[in-house]
């Protein structure tokens, strides 16, 4: 046997250390595969679950090494937490109810800033001034796109003709358009007179007799 050469000659010794032995190799054999099967479950990295099973080879002290440095959650468990996180904001925001990324107070949707950490929180569409999310390509309220300049608008004015000013004309040409007045003849005799009245005596002429 080959304690022997340290003193042991009892067989019954000798089998129960024989024992021992095989007791401690298969427990590093089920270590090694504890690692294998529990770094898959953690890592999703096949490289990284490779490096841990090849660590593991080192005896017991690979799987201890692992054991401390392993990640804590697996990862049917992180999916889960995602997914519950997704359906608890899917549900705030359908309720209206929105947080500020950065410092968590309750904002609204149509908020550019935060008003308590005044931080920018969406960006101002250049043509309505509507906010927009960071995904979208295109303004859905005015169906420009996102980062063009906005386009001016020509506004033709019509004139109104009874604003225009009406004394446009030179004071020759309104002049020339009034009607001459002829010399000798007062105002008074392109007044007609109404039948029947006596018409005003006219001095330096003389009367005549009526008949």
């Amino acid at each position: 046997m080959a304690f022997a050469v340290f003193g042991i000659k009892s067989s019954g010794l000798n089998l129960a250390v024989n024992l021992l032995i095989l007791l401690l190799v298969i427990i590093w054999l089920a270590l090694v595969y504890w690692t294998y099967a529990d770094a898959r479950r953690r890592i999703a990295d096949p490289m990284l679950v490779g490096c841990a099973t090849a660590a593991a080879l080192f005896p017991y002290v690979g799987s201890i090494v692992y054991a401390i440095v392993r990640p804590p959650e697996y990862l049917e468990d992180v999916r889960e937490r995602d997914l519950e996180m997704q359906a608890a904001e899917a549900r705030l925001a359908q309720s209206g109810y929105h947080l500020c990324p950065y410092c968590d107070t309750p904002v609204e949707k149509d908020f550019l800033r935060c008003p308590n950490c005044l931080r920018k929180l969406k960006d101002p569409c250049r043509v309505c001034g509507r906010p927009l999310e960071a995904d979208w390509k295109i303004c859905p309220f005015c169906e420009s796109e996102v980062g063009a300049a906005p386009t001016a608008r020509r506004v033709r004015r019509r004139r109104d003709p009874a604003a225009e000013p009406t004394n446009q004309l030179s004071d020759g040409q309104s002049a020339a358009r009034q009607p001459p007045v002829r010399s000798g003849v007062s105002r008074q005799s392109t007044v007609r007179q109404p039948p029947g009245a006596e018409s005003p005596p006219s001095y330096g002429r003389p009367q005549t007799e009526r008949s």
